[in-house]
């Protein structure tokens, strides 16, 4: 036994391909051998049933593949099986006109029951069947096939030269292999190859429908004539023999080439997809319940119609309303588990665009959660009202107007905080509580409150928060009572002020000249940029800003620069220049309309010191810094404490030395010239800078 079956093994081996290679050869020497050698009935049962089989196979071969080139040999299919059809009727027709005169059983059964059971036995119903038969394969089926197959054939012949293209960019991109790129390239030249091979296979159909027409009538003439002259039939006997066997032999034929040319236009018509015919038929043709829904109503209209059969109209009307039904059933819950059930998808980042860049705002303000109700309009916020005042009121007071403050919320910050902000940085933050009032002591009061103690966040001073019943009592006392919109807008409106220098662009001082243009457009001319750029005028007018000069006057600023600006270039001679010219205007900003100016000096022997030093060059030694740093803060203090203007008055020449030296510990110390003072006011030296 291990013998025999390693002996087949063997030969399964060595032969199965050869028995492949040779299916084609003996499939052609059959049907040639059934068109000349005589067949037994029952030999033709097994054709005809086989080519039943056959066409049924290649129906159902055609439908359940998902791409044309699947089903590459269906061109050959068509081909062996119109030949396999038109061999069998050769071998049939042969036998009905040698034995049909002994009866109907004489051909075989396959074709007795087509022309007994099929048809009933009438002759004259058969042929019609068979005419529809033949039309419909002929007419309908086979035409509309051919005219795919060549449209399609057609077409995938303009488009190849694009595909190969595509194919080729592909490749040359890195996107696919070589190996990819010729499989693709051969799937092309395959497909093209399909299409036209069916084009000219379509042509088998027709010819072997028109066949079967010719070879029916030849059958019953035939068949006629051999009964009746040879056999000494009448010709109702003859009829009724030959013509139920002539028809027999041509519907066993022509149901399996109706088969075979559905299977070809189901091949040609259908459209490349994952899916197979049915498939795609069940989910494009069922997949709308709104189409079912219409369906059914126009259904059941039909069913009402009186004289219709009803229950059939509304047994459907019925199907397809449980099938809408289930279907939207069935969606709704592929909705829930797609939503369920899906992952949420992840985001690729991303790439960086100048959409990302963030300018910073010149001037911001960030408030918590409880002081939105200060900024937001709907709720009637006083804040919005006041900030535009600042804004304003800075304009005519410093000389030109600062930027938009961009208010925001900011839940990292405190529910009652609010931070300033300057250019992306946080020059000014304090704590208000809205709905409450901040009593401030100027420094003469006379009671006490009830309250949370704080500081005024724009001058420091000593602050209580209280109830707004305790407002009059405050006011009694000698407190100085603010709600706190306006503790902000102070905070603001003093933070401005501070950094006006630092808010003084480049397009705010073009907006001054060009104001200025509107009357002195000749003077802007000959200064800018002819004497000083820009750039001179805007560091120079920052200088002013930076200790509290206005610009308002830009009229005098230019006059200077026009007379001093071709002798002069350094900005900070330039600077203390125009301050003379202004001398009058700083004078009536600290002073007012007074005559007797009481203001502080400086000690004879310190000035000296201080007029050697800039001579030399040098600067201040340490001691003599320091020394003079507390002197000045010390004189300060009591020229606040007696009410009077923080003003030092020196030397012009030692102005700008003392001023920079100054300012940067005693922010509120204003330094004059003696220069700068108008001569119709009279100055009072009260306290002494280094005199002690």
């Amino acid at each position: 036994m291990n013998g025999l079956s390693q002996y087949l093994a063997r030969f399964n081996t060595q032969y199965k391909g050869q028995m492949k290679v040779l299916a084609g050869p003996l499939l052609i020497i059959m049907i040639l051998s059934m068109m000349i050698l005589p067949l037994p009935p029952f030999a033709l049962d097994l054709f005809f049933t086989f080519n039943i089989a056959l066409a049924i196979m290649v129906l159902l071969v055609s439908m359940f593949t998902e791409k044309p080139l699947d089903f590459a040999a269906f061109p050959a299919v068509l081909l062996f099986t119109t030949l396999l059809r038109l061999s069998l009727n050769v071998a049939s027709t042969r036998v009905v006109l040698m034995e049909g005169h002994q009866g109907g059983a004489a051909a075989g059964k396959v074709i007795e029951a087509f022309g007994q059971f099929l048809v009933g036995g009438n002759f004259a119903v058969g042929l019609v069947v068979f005419l529809i038969l033949v039309i419909i394969n002929f007419m309908v089926i086979t035409k509309g096939a051919g005219r795919i197959a060549e449209v399609g054939a057609r077409f995938t012949l303009d488009a190849m030269p694009g595909k190969q293209m595509a194919i080729d960019a592909d490749l040359n991109a890195g996107l696919i292999a070589e190996d990819e790129a010729r499989r693709r390239r051969a799937e092309v030249s395959q497909e093209a190859d399909f299409y036209g091979s069916m084009d000219g296979a379509s042509k088998f159909v027709r010819g072997d429908a028109v066949a079967g027409l010719i070879i029916m009538a030849v059958n019953i003439i035939g068949g006629l004539l051999i009964g009746m002259l040879q056999h000494g039939l009448n010709f109702a006997d003859a009829a009724q023999t030959y013509v139920l066997l002539a028809i027999g032999d041509g519907l066993v034929a022509q149901i399996p080439a109706l088969v075979i040319s559905t299977a070809a236009g189901v091949t040609v018509s259908r459209v490349n997809t994952e899916q197979d015919v049915g498939q795609q038929m069940l989910t494009q043709l069922f997949v709308s319940p709104k189409v079912m829904i219409l369906a059914a109503g126009v259904m059941g209209l039909l069913g009402l119609v009186p004289g219709m059969p009803n229950f059939v109209f509304l047994l459907f009307t019925a199907m397809l309303a449980a099938l809408a039904w289930w279907t939207m059933r069935r969606n709704e819950a592929k909705l829930v588990d797609a939503v369920v059930n899906t992952p949420p998808p992840v985001q690729e980042a991303p790439e960086a665009s100048w959409d990302d860049v963030q300018l910073v705002d010149t001037l911001g303000m960030e408030v918590g959660h409880r002081l939105i109700p200060m900024v937001d309009q709907r709720q009637q916020g006083e804040l919005l009202g006041r900030i535009k005042s600042v804004r304003k009121k800075f304009a005519q007071d410093i000389g030109f107007l600062p930027p938009v403050v961009h208010i925001r919320d900011n839940l990292e910050l405190g529910p009652n905080l609010y931070v300033i902000t300057l250019k992306g940085a946080e020059v000014g933050r304090a704590e208000v509580y809205p709905g409450k009032w901040l009593a401030i002591d100027p420094g003469q009061v006379t009671g006490q409150l009830d309250g949370t103690p704080t500081q005024d966040p724009a001058f420091g001073l000593p602050a209580v928060w209280i109830e707004a019943n305790q407002r009059e009592y405050a006011q009694v006392y000698g407190y100085t009572v603010v709600d706190a919109s306006t503790v902000v807008a102070t905070h603001l409106n003093h933070l401005l002020h501070q950094h006006a220098a630092e808010m003084l662009g480049r397009q705010e001082v073009q907006h001054l000249l060009d104001k200025l243009a509107g009357d002195n457009k000749s003077l802007v001319d000959d200064v800018v940029p002819k004497l000083v750029s820009l750039t001179l005028l805007q560091r120079l007018l920052q200088n002013l800003l930076h200790e509290e000069v206005s610009i308002r006057d830009m009229r005098t600023i230019l006059d200077t620069l026009a007379e001093h600006a071709t002798q002069q270039t350094d900005v900070l001679e330039l600077t203390e220049v125009v301050r003379v010219a202004l001398g009058r205007a700083i004078t009536q900003q600290w002073f007012g309309g007074e005559d007797e100016l009481r203001v502080m000096g400086l000690d004879v022997n310190l000035e000296q010191v201080l007029l050697q030093a800039l001579h030399n060059g040098g600067g201040l030694e340490p001691g003599l810094a320091e020394t003079l740093m507390a002197q000045a803060q010390a004189a300060l203090e009591r020229q606040e404490a007696a009410g009077e203007a923080p003003v030092l008055v020196v030397q012009h020449s030692v102005r700008a030395l003392l001023s920079r030296f100054l300012r940067r510990r005693l922010k509120y110390l204003v330094v004059m010239s003696q220069a700068e003072i108008p001569d119709d006011r009279t100055l009072k030296v009260i306290n002494l800078v280094g005199g002690q």
